[in-house]
């Protein structure tokens, strides 16, 4: 009788077992395609353990090979077919690596003044163009074979803002130039007492025969202050030890017309022109950046001879080409005047044209800028 009332029980117990079972495996949600990803990943790294360990061993064995052999180089010379191969490699890769010599610049005793007392008178598209201008003219300058001292005077308002602000101050930096709050006449004062008393300047380029036929005593008394502007009566002929040239740093499309001769003259300064017309026929008006100025300097500088300094800076689409004859600086010239090169005469249509792609400063066609935009156009 006790047995037939256990039997039951356990028939019970196994039946409610088998619900109990079902329900925990449906209670389990399915794996999501991510988890499914990472287990398989996980798997492949699992199956890849000694694989990976293996190859470590062969990398850390080729190390020690590396270094053993290097210790062997060293203390036995490679044989000759190595060496050969080394040498061969070596001379392949040697006019790549090889960097060039760079040659020591020359200072001469000269000056080039930047006279920015026109801020007031300019746009403020005119006064970045300037600023661009006064950037490359110390460029210029720096890399020259032959550097001047340069100055750059009555340096304030909304310029030096742009410089100490949008420029970041580089400015600061800046290696054989000074810039000055005084005007053009303090300046020029400074130039001539800094080229007496610097010991570093030497008589070389252009002003090398100078140098030999007079003498560093006989030449310091012989230097002059000149503002250069095309309304100038005179024309430049040559560069002279111990000067100082001042060139107008204005950009205003000639809308302030003779300011920079009247300003030269009001002060008692002798003024004079860049002689492009003597040695060159021109398809348009002689507008030159401010910078190509300094540059033609520079280049006069270096070879003694306008006619080359024009025809390597002045700009390809002036269209500028030398007249006959004009080879060396001291050759006559069958001149047309400056108001048959357009110079001052009233401009044509043709001429109207190009004058709107450059900045001419005020009376100055040989110092003329170009805005930011035109000035990119040139060194295309």
């Amino acid at each position: 009788m006790s047995s037939s009332l256990v039997e039951p029980r356990l028939e019970a117990n196994s039946t409610h077992d088998v619900p109990s079972n079902t329900m925990q495996e449906q209670s389990e949600p399915p794996l999501s395609k991510n988890k499914l990803k990472k287990l398989l990943r996980d798997q492949k790294w699992e199956e890849g353990r000694e694989e990976r360990k293996e190859l470590r061993k062969e990398k850390a064995k080729e190390r020690k090979e590396r270094k053993r052999a290097a210790r062997n180089d060293h203390h036995h010379p490679p044989s000759d077919s190595i060496h050969e191969k080394r040498k061969a490699s070596a001379e392949h890769e040697a006019p790549a690596t090889k960097r060039p010599k760079t040659v020591k610049p020359i200072q001469l005793p000269v000056s080039f003044i930047i006279d920015c007392n026109f801020d007031d008178l300019m746009r403020d598209n005119e006064r970045t163009s300037l600023a661009s201008q006064i950037t490359r003219s110390y460029s210029e300058n720096h890399k020259a074979p032959f550097q001047s001292h340069l100055f750059v005077s009555s340096f304030g308002g909304l310029l030096k803002h742009r410089f100490d602000t949008v420029l970041a101050g580089t400015h600061h930096s800046w290696k054989g130039v000074k810039f000055l709050e005084d005007d053009f006449e303090v300046a020029a004062r400074e130039a001539t007492n800094l080229m007496k008393t610097n010991p570093t300047e030497k008589f070389a380029g252009a002003f090398q025969k100078v140098g030999d036929e007079q003498g560093t005593e006989a030449t310091t008394t012989s230097g002059e202050v000149v503002y250069l502007t095309s309304d100038s009566p005179e024309t430049l002929t040559e560069l002279k030890p111990y000067s100082t040239y001042i060139i107008g740093g204005i950009v205003d499309k000639n809308r302030h017309k003779g300011i920079c001769y009247k300003r030269a003259m009001d002060r008692g300064f002798k003024t004079a022109k860049l002689p492009i017309g003597d040695y060159m026929k021109m398809a348009s008006r002689f507008v030159l950046t401010t910078n190509h100025v300094v540059e033609i300097m520079l280049k006069w500088l270096d070879m003694g001879d306008w006619a080359k300094a024009f025809v390597e800076v002045i700009p390809q689409r002036k269209g500028g080409v030398l007249k006959e004859g004009m080879t060396t600086p001291n050759e006559p010239s069958e001149a047309i005047t400056h108001d048959q090169a357009g110079n001052a005469a009233e401009p044509s249509p043709e001429e109207r044209a190009e004058l709107a792609k450059d900045v001419c400063p005020s009376g100055v066609d040989d110092l003329a800028t170009k805005t930011p935009q035109n000035t990119e156009e040139h060194e295309q």
